[in-house]
């Protein structure tokens, strides 16, 4: 089965969040994210999502730049070039260094219109096992401890079986003893997003030894020694997040005793392959995994569900229900959290769900749409930009 994409169309889409989130690094009311419709020459569309941060603050990327990747050179790499995989479709463009979240897209496009092509669903193509997953949910600083534990109490209620808290130097302990406090059955764990140096403001000896069911990145991405031996003189387990970037770099942190466990996310790591790469070293090592999330809108959200399938994720992942974030998302059936379970898209070929055009529209602010050129022209893309 041979695909040829004739169309590549970028949409900036915004959706107001139901609630503020703040992280070590800053807040946010509202995500852009980057909808990727890709069309094949016999008329077959695929949808895709791009959801990196709008700053440059968790990684390098950041939504302006990923929108002049994917347009400047990653669609016109892979407009009119036959592939008969999606891997095949990424050896197209891998001459583009890192730009994981740009990558990962259109990626996610591919995968869903080589699904729609074959009749299958995304989660049968990943080899997923699950038919629902745990759902844990991930909360950001607040301005008090009380309005944290009412955010916890919120969820809690819905049924979610894990509950992931930021954290940063001055708010840690605290808000970590308040809920284990006022919520002792519930699974806790902490995200530090890089807040913490072992030189200075170290992570707090006394989140150590309260059950939490790990510590994820508290040092920068690059001091893999540094999580090395926090691992080793830490109880709590040490998960990986930021510093995995690729197979071969989780291979080095696995070497070092880095990693007690690995947050799998496929915008960080570029795609659906090289997260189901880590998925199969991290299973092969013992080490467990799960799958973390960008607030993505429901179309990278049933990629994960799908991708979280897969019989190596054993501990909750941020597949949480799309009305945990907006009041209203771009895909049909709406996502939705079940006791805490969340059912792995299988309605449909592809991602299993189904974009309502309409809607997104409402709330596209930008699109971009990449062609083939023509023999003579200038550029390979014409953005047309929409207020």
């Amino acid at each position: 089965m041979t695909i040829t994409l004739s169309e590549i169309e970028l949409s900036l889409v915004r959706l107001d969040l139901v609630h503020s989130f703040e992280t070590s690094s800053h807040r946010k009311t509202y995500l852009e994210h980057i909808v990727v419709r890709a069309t094949a020459e016999d008329g077959t569309v695929g949808w895709g999502e791009c959801a990196s941060p709008s700053d440059p603050y968790y990684c390098g990327e950041s939504t302006w730049s990923c929108w002049q990747v994917l347009g400047r050179y990653l669609a016109p790499m892979l407009i009119g070039r036959p592939w008969n995989h999606p891997e095949e479709a990424a050896r197209h463009t891998a001459k583009v260094s890192d730009n994981h979240f740009a990558r990962a897209g259109l990626d996610m496009a591919c995968w869903d219109l080589y699904g729609r092509r074959r009749g299958e669903p995304l989660a049968d193509l990943l080899g997923a096992t699950a038919t629902a997953v745990p759902a844990g949910v991930s909360l950001g600083i607040e301005p008090t401890v009380d309005a944290l534990l009412a955010q916890v109490a919120r969820h809690v209620e819905d049924g979610y079986r894990r509950v992931k808290l930021k954290i940063r130097p001055g708010w840690d302990v605290e808000p970590v003893r308040a809920v284990q406090s006022a919520f002792p059955h519930v699974a806790l764990q902490v995200d530090a997003n890089t807040a913490y140096h072992p030189d200075r403001g170290d992570l707090p000896a006394a989140l150590d030894g309260r059950g939490l069911l790990m510590v994820e990145q508290p040092y920068a991405p690059s001091d893999l020694l540094g999580h090395a031996a926090l691992a080793a003189r830490f109880e709590t387990p040490v998960c990986l997040d930021e510093s995995v970037t690729t197979p071969d770099v989780l291979r080095t942190a696995l070497a070092l005793g880095a990693a007690d466990v690995v947050n799998v996310k496929v915008s960080r790591l570029g795609g659906l392959g090289p997260s189901l790469a880590v998925h199969d070293l991290c299973r092969d090592a013992g080490v467990p995994v799960w799958c973390g999330g960008m607030h993505e809108f429901g179309i990278g959200r049933a990629a994960n569900l799908a991708l979280a399938g897969l019989p190596g994720f054993t501990l909750p992942s941020d597949v949480s229900g799309s009305d945990k974030y907006y009041r209203q998302d771009v895909v049909a059936p709406a996502i939705r959290a079940v006791d805490g379970m969340v059912a792995v898209p299988r309605g449909g070929a592809g991602i299993g769900v189904e974009v309502d055009t309409a809607r997104l529209a409402r709330h596209t602010r930008r699109t971009w749409t990449v062609r083939p050129a023509p023999a003579r022209a200038a550029a390979p893309a014409v953005e047309d930009c929409r207020v």
